[in-house]
């Protein structure tokens, strides 16, 4: 995205921060995206202004950078909202931090960091400790980690209002579906709160969040993440509680990912605020005549695995064709277009290739066609190939880095995510279920207890590390069905009410050693079941 300023932008690369040392002149680094009204407000008053457009080219090398398009970028440089405003040394260290400045405050911050920068030279510029070097603290992992996430969510719960804190409201689909099998009520007045309250009636979709507690002020992009992780999480509250105020959200939401977001080929990014409130406020017919909202559809490998996850667990949990087809076609895009020989490039569009290996993008293809496996049969020995091509080029010192060491700025400054590092450890802990190699067990384990040390700090953001966790100190529950997908017994194992189990349909001997055809075996109890109704009787007698 780039809008039409007096500022003279440069593209991220080595040749704007050359050009910067040969000026001996800092880096205005704008991180901005297609769906931040704050973004293009920004460019419309400040960077419109001929004066400090003037200024920034005279003073500074001006770069913008789409935080979409380059998540390893924005991860390091982004001040916590777009647009973010970074003032960088020609190393690419950082000077000061800002988000959305008025056409005043820009002035002041310009001169200051110019003053500073003259005065301090490099020295002027700092190393963000994240990107320091120093390793997380390592380790047991033990029970007491999910018992930890599991107490936060209590003392962070708004009883009043409902979901975690007590100012702007976040979806946080992960620490509900961390909430499910803890604290369910939690889990279930949150969806509500967010049905109720973020969900667009008209077109489907959920918005990214709420600015008040009662979950008012409503910022009205609708994103692939978010949506894609809520479907899950709809999903899976439905199949535990029957209800179809759960189903219904999912199901419209699908239709928004499947419909408006639709590129022909994959899920686009983002749909934006448009008009604000007052549009999203209008019914199909009167939106149809206004001024349509920006729609970015780019096809982001990580949103678009997670759109391919949340539709085959809603298939799995319902028969819903329109679900498994969507899901399946992203997953063909993806397979075809953007892994190669297990690495994944994070989108291409009209010649443009976007970064490689990004974590956050393994992770979620790995756990993508996890779920295919479970759910239609294939997919595993994709997602083995990524797992393996991730561990070989990024797990180092117990972790994944959040992409390849390289780049200029503080690319090359190793960056541990937590939540990246969590996502795939669940993903690798299903995937040794699924394929019987233990590597990935292990390498999960070691991932999780990197991070163990410093457990008691980790709040309810980050819930997902608690279910990592989990499933490795109790290993997850584990239906092994001797049987086609879609069969009777395999639908039925796939609506266990358990979202944190692993189904394997066709098993063979790694995984269930003398299960006859026909029959299910719930791992850790001997006999197995030849129908539904036994089935969920062996797997009653395992939760016992």
């Amino acid at each position: 995205m780039q809008e039409e300023t007096r500022v003279e932008w440069r593209q991220w690369g080595q040749d704007a921060f050359d050009e910067a040392r040969e000026r001996s002149v800092p880096v205005l680094l704008s991180l901005s995206t297609t769906w931040c009204v704050d973004c293009h407000e920004m460019d419309a008053t400040t960077y419109a202004d001929p004066n400090i457009a003037a200024n920034i080219n005279d003073r500074y090398v001006p770069i913008r950078v789409d935080a979409d398009r380059e998540p390893r970028i924005r991860e390091r440089y982004a001040a916590g909202g777009f647009p973010s405003t970074v003032f960088l040394t020609p190393d690419g260290e950082v000077i000061s931090t800002a988000t959305a400045l008025a056409p005043d405050g820009m002035r002041q911050v310009l001169d200051r960091v110019g003053e500073t920068y003259a005065e301090k030279g490099d020295d002027a510029g700092r190393v963000p400790r994240a990107l320091a070097g120093d390793l997380p603290p390592a380790g047991e992992v033990g029970s007491a980690i999910e018992e930890q996430i599991a107490g936060q969510l209590g003392e962070k719960f708004d009883g009043r209002f409902a979901g975690w804190g007590q100012s702007a409201k976040f979806p946080l689909a992960r620490t509900v579906e961390f909430a499910l099998k803890r604290e369910r009520d939690q889990a279930l007045r949150t969806l509500d709160a967010v049905r109720d309250h973020l969900l667009d009636d008209v077109a489907g979709g959920f918005f990214r969040y709420a600015g008040r507690q009662d979950w008012g002020d409503v910022h009205h992009a609708k994103l692939l993440d978010t949506n894609a992780t809520l479907l899950r999480a709809f999903a899976h509250a439905y199949v535990y509680t029957g209800e179809e105020a759960y189903r219904e959200p999912a199901e419209s939401t699908i239709e928004f990912l499947t419909d408006d977001l639709w590129s022909g080929v994959a899920v686009g990014g983002s749909v934006g605020p448009g008009e604000g409130a007052e549009y999203w406020r209008k019914n199909t017919e009167e939106r149809a005549n206004a001024r349509q909202p920006r729609t970015d559809l780019t096809a982001y490998a990580g949103g678009n695995a997670l759109a391919a996850d949340a539709l085959l667990t809603y298939y799995g949990y319902t028969d819903d064709e329109r679900a498994r087809e969507y899901g399946e076609r992203v997953l063909d895009y993806l397979e075809r277009d953007l892994i190669e020989h297990g690495s994944v490039v994070h989108f291409r569009e009209r010649g443009q290739t976007g970064p490689r290996d990004v974590l956050s993008d393994l992770a979620a293809v790995v756990g993508a066609f996890t779920r295919a496996e479970q759910t239609i049969g294939y997919g595993a020995d994709v997602a083995a190939t990524v797992a393996d091509h991730a561990i070989e080029t990024l797990h180092e010192d117990g972790s994944f880095r959040d992409g390849p060491a390289e780049g200029v700025g503080l690319l090359d400054h190793p960056l541990r995510p937590l939540d990246g590092n969590a996502a795939l450890a669940n993903s690798l802990v299903d995937l040794a279920t699924l394929t019987g190699e233990e590597e990935y067990h292990e390498i999960a384990h070691e991932t999780v207890g990197a991070f163990a040390g410093a457990s008691h700090r980790i709040g309810v953001q980050v819930a997902e590390y608690g279910t990592a966790a989990s499933r490795l100190v109790h290993d997850p529950l584990t239906v092994a069905v001797a049987d086609d997908p879609g069969s009777d017994l395999h639908r039925a194992a796939l609506r266990v009410a358990d979202h944190e189990k692993v189904v394997v349909p066709n098993a063979d001997e790694s995984v269930a050693p003398d299960l006859e055809r026909g029959t299910a075996r719930v791992v850790g109890v001997d006999a197995p079941a030849a129908d539904p109704e036994t089935l969920m009787e062996r797997v009653a007698a395992r939760n016992e």
